[in-house]
């Protein structure tokens, strides 16, 4: 299946995030379906960068530069000025049958077409753009819309359903209103309570910020990294207020560098690592640091216990989550509608740390220290008792919720 792509109107083509469209693209297709040929088609072919790909530069007509393409074979088409999901890229040249995937309304209507060689003869050779294309296929009965059953809309990343988008971006306004859109859609489907209402203000600047510095997400990541290991040292001395500086300061660039790379397309293997492995690995420091700044010093004072309970509850309560999404096949928190609504306030980091921040600021830390493991350990129940239910008694019934 080959990937035929539209230039004529890239250069017009308004830039999400400081990526333009036909870059959006390259980025997408070397990322989901690598080593699918590309074709860029079109009067402004020449001047687009696409290492590898074919290109046919001339000032034909989009019907008849696309007919003649389809004598080649079966090909998905794109316009290089559209913002397309790259999911919805993925799912059209792993698909077989012709189809039309298309949102929008007039002008602003955006279409992503599979097409096979048997619909070179009913495509308008005199069609300026997929859209055109697209309405005459389906008002001669030749293809359908693509079926929005069959699309897989649900991510794991975001542990929520969404449905594929494709967006056609022309002015500064459109522009605007699509980051925006882009932003919010990269929020996951469940999440804590600060990340979902108290972070967006700081978040959304601060992406902002570094896309016109070009700052790649890694470079965030260990900034963030800094921070992790800063609060430690801070947290054992008892400088609380420093320490809480650096913990909420990795805490927000904990969302700005997922978000920075899934809007810019630049994520990567090893900046997965990083963050993932960092926001496993740095609670039982940050809480041992907590209760020894505390004054906690031998196994047989309380807030060591403390300490000692909160990181064995800790520790449980990953396996247990990791044990769930091997049997169910997806995060325990997009299960049900409950279990998402859970997790915006169960013993995570942004919660646990909140609660020592406000009992310091009371001037009852130690009270905090015994608070938080608490609610580590009935967190940990709770996970244990909906694995054991979802993962094993009603395993059946189990679906990532939309």
């Amino acid at each position: 299946m080959n990937l035929w792509i539209d230039t004529a109107t890239t250069a017009r083509a308004e830039t999400l995030f400081g990526v333009p469209p036909i870059e959006r693209l390259r980025r997408s297709v070397g990322k989901l379906v690598a080593g699918t040929p590309v074709v860029l088609s079109g009067p402004n072919a020449n001047s687009e960068s696409w290492p590898g790909a074919t290109i046919e530069s001339d000032a034909l007509p989009l019907g008849t530069r696309l007919g003649r393409a389809l004598a080649g074979g079966p090909l998905v088409a794109l316009d290089g000025a559209n913002v397309i999901d790259p999911r919805l890229i993925a799912f059209l040249v792993r698909g077989a049958s012709s189809c039309v995937a298309a949102r929008g309304e007039g002008e602003q209507r955006a279409a992503a077409l599979r097409l096979t060689p048997e619909l070179a003869g009913a495509i308008p050779p005199d069609a300026d753009n997929l859209r055109a294309v697209a309405d005459a296929l389906i008002a001669a009965g030749r293809i359908a819309p693509l079926d929005e059953q069959a699309f897989p809309a649900y991510m794991d990343k975001l542990r929520r359903t969404l449905p594929y988008w494709i967006y056609t971006v022309d002015d500064a306004s459109t522009r605007k209103r699509l980051e925006r859109q882009m932003f919010w859609d990269n929020y996951k489907g469940s999440t804590d309570l600060l990340t979902r209402y108290v972070y967006p203000p700081l978040v959304w600047p601060l992406v902002r910020l570094c896309v016109r510095l070009g700052l790649h997400p890694n470079t965030v990541t260990l900034l963030s990294i800094v921070l992790t290991i800063a609060a430690v040292p801070l947290f054992a001395c008892g400088d609380f207020l420093l320490g809480f500086l650096c913990a909420y300061g990795m805490s927000v660039l904990d969302s700005v560098d997922g978000k920075l790379a899934r809007l810019t397309l630049t994520d990567s293997k090893i900046g997965n690592v990083l963050d993932h492995g960092t926001d496993i690995v740095h609670p039982p420091f940050w809480y041992f640091a907590f209760a020894w700044g505390l004054g906690a010093r031998t196994s047989e004072d309380s807030l060591y216990q403390a300490a000692v309970w909160l990181i064995v509850f800790y520790v449980a309560d990953r396996i247990v989550l990791g044990i769930a999404k091997h049997r169910l096949g997806f995060a325990l928190h997009a299960a049900t509608q409950l279990d998402g609504r859970v997790r915006s306030f169960i013993a995570r980091r942004n919660i646990t740390m909140t609660i020592m921040a406000f009992s310091v600021l009371l001037g009852a830390g130690p009270a905090g220290m015994y608070i938080v493991t608490a609610w580590q350990g009935l967190t940990f129940a709770w996970h244990s008792a909906r694995t054991v239910w979802l993962g094993f008694l009603a395993r059946a019934e189990a679906r990532p919720a939309a």
